[in-house]
């Protein structure tokens, strides 16, 4: 009598296991790239318009900074997918503090972007702020 071994459940276990394997591949390669992406500090060039002095700003995301006149707070920033033509993009909100009367109104409030600062320009009569980098 020959015993014959079931080979075809051996290779659909392997078959199985390798399946699963290339799965957690993809999606922790997904999200480390994410990560990449993302950055926890912002990078901001401020002008003084009256003594023409360029500083540049170096911000972790969700914290409060002041700089002479303004409190600034970047609330994220990311770098994008394309090698070709770099975009950084980051969340901004710029208050004036020496209007004590409206405590709570941004000077700015929104996105700027790396490559184009004129897109959502930061309007100040002292100051004028870019992006620089996101890392």
């Amino acid at each position: 009598m020959v015993i014959k071994k079931n080979i075809q459940l051996g290779k659909s276990k392997f078959l199985l296991i390798l399946f699963v394997f290339f799965v957690y591949f993809i999606f922790i390669s997904k999200s480390i790239s994410d990560n990449k992406l993302e950055g926890s500090y912002t990078e901001l060039k401020v002008l003084d318009k009256i003594s023409s002095k360029n500083t540049l700003l170096k911000i972790k995301n969700t914290e409060l900074i002041k700089f002479k006149d303004l409190s600034i707070k970047s609330l994220k920033c990311k770098n994008s997918e394309f090698d070709d033509d770099p975009e950084i993009v980051a969340y901004v909100q710029v208050k004036d503090l020496t209007n004590e009367k409206n405590d709570e109104v941004f000077v700015f409030n929104g996105w700027m972007f790396s490559s184009s600062p004129s897109i959502v320009p930061f309007d100040h009569p002292v100051y004028d702020i870019w992006l620089v980098d996101c890392y």
